[in-house]
């Protein structure tokens, strides 16, 4: 079983930073891919950065040259740096990880983390 703890959500003014964290526990040496969705009220849940194991990184459209996803993999460990906030970019923030030591692998999901930028 795997378990995502998710820390580093608020609240910060449009053009503010956030930096959001999310360790994996329990999965020894079988993460794979991990990242972050968001979800606003009303709307779907999105892609916004993911990473695979080997560094490959990649961005929704909508926060390319603002956010940055990194690891450690060593400890589990995802981080999303958000720079230059915007309104629209008020949403529960979702860290996953992909599990399993081959295809086709279980996918966990963090609790969720309150990320609200203010005009």
């Amino acid at each position: 079983q795997v378990q995502l703890v998710e820390s580093g959500g608020g609240l910060v003014q449009a053009g503010g930073s956030l930096r959001l964290s999310c360790v994996a526990a329990g999965s020894g040496r079988s993460i794979n891919a991990m990242g972050w969705y968001r979800q606003a009220p009303g709307k779907q849940r999105d892609m916004v950065a993911g990473t695979t194991s080997g560094g490959t990184t990649n961005y929704a459209d909508s926060v390319k040259g603002r956010f940055t996803i990194s690891r450690d993999n060593a400890k589990n460990t995802v981080v999303l740096q958000m720079d230059s906030l915007k309104p629209e970019d008020t949403a529960v923030y979702y860290c996953y990880t992909d599990v399993g030591l081959r295809p086709p692998y279980r996918r966990y999901w963090g609790q969720g983390t309150q990320v609200t930028v203010s005009s």
